[in-house]
């Protein structure tokens, strides 16, 4: 029996319960032989097989059951330490029916019983129960003081049998924990911990862990990225038989799909997680998930009475089950739904009550977000933009703490609808230096933080693995095959390279912010003009900014420049280098000029007047990052540099030239697959006194890495690809494999000027808040002034005398801007953009 019970609880706590059950029910059968009736250790246990049981059922949904074997157990005399762990044992199932508060109660009496009778397995566990409850109700301090506790006592008697786990479970706890405080890296870091454990004596417990590496990264403003997370966990969770946690899962899942604007999905998981939790009879859980479903309703619009109504219970619902942080955030919801119907002195009312001290993020930026639009809503511009600017500095300092560039990249999207608020007062308050400052505070941010810290070393391998295999999808390809397992595995390294980065802590240390005075008095210096866009939902407006004036000017439909947008690249994409029959060909020539005709006159149209005969440096938004301005009739022949902020310009154009060094400035790399790459690289190389060439078998991913750090200008004629859906791993082809966006960001220091002449390697995901990531933006967060790249597929033939009038112009002094906008001024569909400065 007691072998039953030992491997019963073993199979639990190693995420089987419904195997567990078995075995306890097996064991719970054998009280009843009669050689046991009158023998002096049965109520002992009796006491332990029938509270574990009980325990196990309400794993399993069975609540009702599980609390008469509870009940059971607890009225056996048993001595004070099996007291103790009956009240702990207790106390969990009441947490997992919602019950918190009788919950907290159990353990509170359960940890003294268990120190003193010297139960380290029990008291250990308890310590673990109590700190979940304490990271519940929001009391961050105390559950990290009883994880603490939890994990000393199972290091100290790491040989106990189950203990491993236990300390498993702690670095799980403390990572939830870390999650609420904002330290999404120390938390990720747990995490990680943990998972070797349960990798060893709990693999069941892998599926729950990745629910909350899920939680971890939608707090981080990474949706997508965590229902990838929270799907492969749903996928195992049927079989593990864990109904509470398949319904915490699904609830998360809920929020994922909210956060990525996905309504109907967040819907669909919140049902399903409600239905689950109320055949469990848990009500609090239940109520949770009413909120997110509230949150949904709220942003598709419509119906705000009864979503103000609804959050207003259910605000006091949740405070009467001691759930502080939902219970603020249902306020702040009904507050924003008063907003919307017109009733100030409503959302007055709720917005009385002060913040949580220590609350999550999210609630703090909600209701920095629900005071701007009561401003606004009011008439109140200042306190709109006063507001809108403290949740902003708060995202600013939760972001410095990420070493992570995807991380800094997704964390704007915490602080979406803010920026918004902001410029929406700072546009109708008329003044250009107001917008100029928001621009500057709601774009691209992460330009200005330090670069992340190298990470360590351990991944090594996991990344040469990639490389391999990605040579071997790319031979694949070219033999018209596929490799569905390589391309498995990739996707697999891919993500474990990610979250390794994600690990990495950030630095407080930024980047001065731009002035507008010292932007202005730049501009002047350089005869140069800025248009700084912007977009609502109709509508793009532009900041016009130079050397003597500054001026808003409202331009086209988002809907028209969008569509526009599209069709220009697929088009250029369409006629790149190929021989197509000529009446297609002239179709798409014809749709080439006439969407770079919409997009001049949407965009460039009303401001040919303030552009005079300058220079233009735009800082686009959106879907304007991969236009190529060149094309467009009133940019053609002008120099354009495309910036992601006024500060990034601002800082590279302050950076001093290097020193000359007396080995070659000038390399030129030829990568593979390129019939004219060898030519191109070769005529390139000529232009200049000391340049060096890398072709054939000598283009490797080593030295081509060690050229990046060393010279000034690199020009790489290579295969380039844009990984739309994990842009960090886009990537050059060089001669033994990939050159990734994920290396660029590890090297000691990068070139002044990169030329990428092939491919569309200038594409960028745009994340909100205009973060941007790709190749080109890897370059230039890690410290490259110029680089030249394609928004398009670029012909590799016609390129080649492109590139070489460039660099002649370049040799002889001329800026970047002005050398291309030369070289390509005579080729219509040569989409390559000056990115930088």
């Amino acid at each position: 029996m007691r072998e039953l019970h030992r491997d019963g609880i073993e199979a639990t706590n190693s995420g089987h319960p419904a195997r567990g059950a078995r075995l306890l029910r097996a064991a719970a059968k054998l009280l009843d032989r009669p050689a046991l009736a009158d023998h002096p250790g049965r109520p002992t246990l009796a006491a332990r097989v029938l509270s574990t049981l009980g325990g196990v059922e309400v794993v399993l949904g069975n609540s009702e059951h599980g609390f008469e074997l509870l009940d059971a157990a607890e009225a056996l005399p048993v001595a004070l330490g099996d007291h103790g762990a009956l009240r702990q044992q207790r106390g969990l199932a009441l947490i997992l029916v919602g019950r918190m508060a009788e919950a907290l109660a159990c353990f509170d009496e359960a940890v003294p019983l268990l120190k003193r009778s010297g139960e380290p397995v029990a008291l250990a566990r308890s310590l673990l129960n109590r700190a979940l409850l304490h990271q519940t109700a929001g009391s961050v301090r105390l559950a990290l003081a009883d994880l603490d506790a939890c994990a000393e006592i199972a290091r100290a008697h790491g040989a106990v049998d189950g203990l491993p786990r236990t300390l498993a479970k702690a670095l799980q706890g403390r990572g939830q924990a870390k999650v609420l405080t904002g330290d999404i890296p120390g938390a990720l870091r747990d995490f990680s911990a943990a998972a070797e454990v349960y990798a060893e004596h709990g693999e069941g417990m892998l599926a729950p862990l990745a629910v909350d590496k899920g939680r971890a990264l939608l707090a981080a403003g990474l949706p997508s990225e965590a229902a990838a997370e929270l799907d492969l966990a749903l996928a195992r969770f049927p079989r593990l038989r864990m109904d509470q946690e398949h319904a915490e899962a699904e609830l998360t899942r809920a929020r994922a799909a909210l956060a990525g604007g996905d309504l109907a999905g967040a819907r669909r998981w919140a049902g399903r997680a409600t239905r689950r939790f109320r055949r469990r009879g848990n009500d609090t859980w239940a109520a949770v998930a009413a909120l997110t479903l509230l949150r949904a309703d709220f942003t598709a619009g419509g119906r705000m009475r009864r979503v103000s109504a609804d959050a207003a219970r259910l605000a006091t619902r949740l405070a009467g089950l001691g759930l502080r942080n939902d219970a603020e955030t249902a306020k702040l919801l009904a507050a924003r739904a008063d907003i919307a119907l017109a009733e100030p002195d409503a959302a007055r009312a709720a917005l009385a009550d002060r913040a949580l001290p220590g609350g999550p993020l999210a609630n703090r930026l909600l209701r920095n977000l629900a005071r701007a639009e009561l401003a606004w809503a009011t008439g109140d511009r200042r306190t709109t933009l006063a507001e809108a600017r403290a949740g902003l500095k708060s995202l600013e300092t939760y972001r410095s703490g990420f070493g992570s560039l995807d991380l800094r990249t997704g964390v704007a999207s915490l602080g979406r609808d803010l920026a918004k608020a902001g410029l929406t007062a700072a546009w109708a308050n008329g003044s250009p230096e107001v917008v100029f400052r928001w621009l500057e505070r709601s774009r691209a941010q992460a330009f200005g933080i330090q670069r992340p810290h190298r990470p360590d070393g351990e991944l090594a391998d996991a990344v040469a693995e990639l490389r391999q295999l990605a040579g071997k999808i790319r031979a694949a390809e070219l033999a018209g095959a596929s490799d569905a397992e390589a391309r498995r595995r990739c996707a697999e390294l891919e993500r474990r390279i990610r979250a390794r980065g994600w690990e990495t802590e950030g630095s407080a240390l930024r980047v001065s912010r731009a002035t507008y005075g010292g932007v202005r008095a730049k501009l002047s210096k350089r005869d140069s003009v800025m248009l700084g866009f912007l977009a609502d939902k109709e509508r793009f407006r532009a900041l016009v900014v130079d050397g003597r004036q500054a001026s808003l000017v409202d331009l086209g439909d988002v809907a028209v420049v969008s569509e526009a947008v599209m069709r220009l690249q697929s088009d250029l994409n369409a006629v790149c280098g190929r021989r197509l029959p000529p009446a297609l060909e002239r179709v798409i020539r014809s749709s080439v000029r006439r969407q770079v005709t919409v997009l001049a006159e949407e965009l460039l149209v009303p401001l040919l007047a303030k552009l005079g005969d300058a220079d233009v440096v735009v800082v686009p938004t959106g879907v304007l990052s991969i236009v190529p301005w060149g094309l467009l009739d009133p940019l053609r022949g002008r120099p354009v540099t495309v910036t992601p902020s006024p500060s990034a310009w601002l800082t590279r154009c302050s950076v001093p030239a290097r020193e000359p060094s007396d080995h070659a400035t000038m390399l030129t790399v030829a990568g593979p697959g390129l019939e004219h790459a060898a030519n191109e690289a070769d005529r390139v190389a000529k232009v200049y006194p000391r340049a060096e060439v890398l072709a054939g078998n000598d283009a490797t991913i080593e030295a081509t890495s060690k050229a990046l750090a060393e010279y000034e200008s690199v020009h790489l004629a290579a295969h380039g690809h844009h990984e739309q859906e994990n842009v960090l791993f886009s990537r050059l082809d060089l001669a033994d494999g990939p050159l990734m966006a994920y290396d660029v960001q590890l090297l000691e220091s990068v070139p002044e000027h990169v030329v990428l002449s092939a491919c569309d390697i200038g594409q960028a995901v745009v994340r909100p808040g205009d973060e941007i990531l790709g190749f080109t933006a890897a370059l230039l967060y890690s410290g490259s002034g110029t680089v030249i790249s394609s928004v398009a597929r670029v012909d590799d033939r016609a390129v080649v005398q492109v590139m070489e009038s460039y660099h002649r112009a370049l040799a002889r002094g001329t800026v970047p801007a002005r050398a291309l906008a030369d070289a390509t001024c005579g080729e219509m569909l040569m989409p390559l953009v000056c990115f930088g400065q």
